[in-house]
């Protein structure tokens, strides 16, 4: 019974260690000015502005509010994805004042971020909301007056790269961005066939390559015995072969390797002398002709 019983002291307490986070609603922020807040419980907001116009921007057009769920689960619906956005496009009016209610339902970090608005309103142009573990943040931006197309993603190492990205289209917006899950293409299509397809941009493997053999396309693989170099080195040989008889007949061993060298020793300097005169005649400076008095 005591054994039992210290068990189960033992599990409660270790039960206790690993329980999930508790779910923080962070809204009281320290404010360090220019739209940035955080405070010491892992929550942060880069960018919020609640009044300020941008340029071009004569009124508030809109008011609007979105909720924005950040975390593994979203990915599910993503074959090779790891994190996601709850959602993955969205769409707003020219000098729309948006809040952004950004809930991260993982135990990690995670971000909503957006770059490229104006630096003049927002340092280093970018807005930025980010919770660590269970929780909730908000904050508030003015989109500019022009179409384009923003990519919000978190920025965390990999994060984005795994799936947790978006596009945000202002008006019209500029275009679509790549790769957004459920959305556009990804730039390289993930290929988990057992064979590569014949569009792939870089010729196939040739497994008989390493061995010489014929490949599949019944041409010599590259180290085949008798390749071009190996051809043209025995045309060679057996073309210099009568010369290089000749002029080693009678020749000891030492005298041999005498003249090897002299011969040597002549092609190097005959080489070396047409470089030369290639060079002279190429930079070399032409004489200017003097006008006539």
């Amino acid at each position: 019974m005591k054994k039992l019983l210290s068990a189960s002291v033992f599990l409660c307490m270790f039960s206790g260690g690993v329980a999930a986070k508790e779910f923080i609603e962070h809204n009281n922020m320290m404010d360090h000015g220019d739209g940035h807040m955080m405070n010491m419980d892992g929550a942060m907001v880069m960018g919020n502005n609640e009044d300020r116009l941008p340029g071009g921007c004569d009124k508030i057009r809109a008011t609007k509010e979105i909720t924005v769920r950040a975390g593994h689960k979203y990915a599910e619906k993503f074959p090779g994805r790891i994190f996601a956005f709850d959602k993955q496009e969205y769409n707003f009016e020219p000098c729309t004042k948006l809040t952004v209610h950004f809930i991260n339902d993982d135990e990690i970090r995670h971000q909503w971020m957006m770059h490229g608005l104006p630096k003049y309103m927002y340092p280093k142009g970018m807005f930025h909301l980010e919770v660590t573990g269970p929780g909730k943040v908000s904050g508030t931006l003015i989109f500019p007056p022009e179409d384009k197309t923003y990519l919000v993603h978190c920025d965390i190492a990999q994060h984005m790269e795994k799936g947790m990205k978006a596009q945000l289209k202002i008006g019209r917006g500029s275009g679509d961005l790549p790769s957004i899950p459920g959305v556009t293409a990804n730039v390289i299509q993930d290929d988990y066939s057992e064979s590569i397809p014949d569009t792939m941009p870089f010729p196939k493997p040739d497994p008989n390559a390493a061995t010489g053999a014929a490949s599949s396309d019944g041409s010599a693989g590259n180290n085949s015995f008798l390749s071009g170099a190996m051809v043209i080195g025995l045309a060679i040989g057996l073309l210099g072969a009568p010369f290089l008889a000749r002029q080693y007949q009678g020749k000891t061993f030492g005298e041999g390797v005498a003249y090897t060298f002299e011969m040597i020793s002549k092609g190097i300097a005959f080489v070396v002398k047409l470089i030369s005169d290639l060079i002279k005649k190429f930079t070399g400076k032409k004489s200017i002709q003097l006008p006539d008095k």
